[in-house]
């Protein structure tokens, strides 16, 4: 009987060890996720560490071209750091960020306009997206 109950509680002192840590429901309600598209440029948005943001934004077509982004990147890692991100063969961009630090970052991608049809001729602009996060 003592040989189970040693191996009893050394399997629950493992299990201790490598189980994450459980978040109480209030940790888990002051952690949210903050959506960002192609309508949130130019803003200001505060989140709290520990927050996740989402970026989406979604390629603009046009007549014989397509408006394409690049990776959303952000200007403090330490801040704020990228933990996904991808690019969709329709023009599309994604990434999620983590809120890791108070201060600020900023996320950023580009536009460009890139011909779909023949005889179509792309302007030489590009367009930048910016969000600036302040983290609480």
């Amino acid at each position: 009987m003592l040989g189970r109950t040693r191996l009893a509680a050394t399997v629950v002192a493992a299990t201790a060890l490598i189980a994450p840590p459980a978040l109480t429901d209030a940790q888990a309600a002051v952690r949210r996720a903050v959506g960002l598209g192609n309508g949130d440029a130019g803003r200001a948005v505060t989140v709290r560490s520990g927050d996740t943001v989402r970026v989406s934004l979604k390629a603009v077509p046009g007549d014989g071209m397509n408006w394409v982004w690049d990776e959303p990147t952000t200007s403090d890692g330490q801040v704020l750091s990228r933990s996904s991100v991808r690019t969709v063969a329709n023009g599309d961009a994604e990434a999620t960020f983590h809120a890791q630090a108070a201060g600020r970052a900023a996320v950023t991608a580009h536009r460009r306009c890139v011909v779909t049809a023949p005889g179509h001729v792309c302007p030489r602009a590009v367009a930048l997206w910016n969000v600036t996060l302040d983290v609480r």
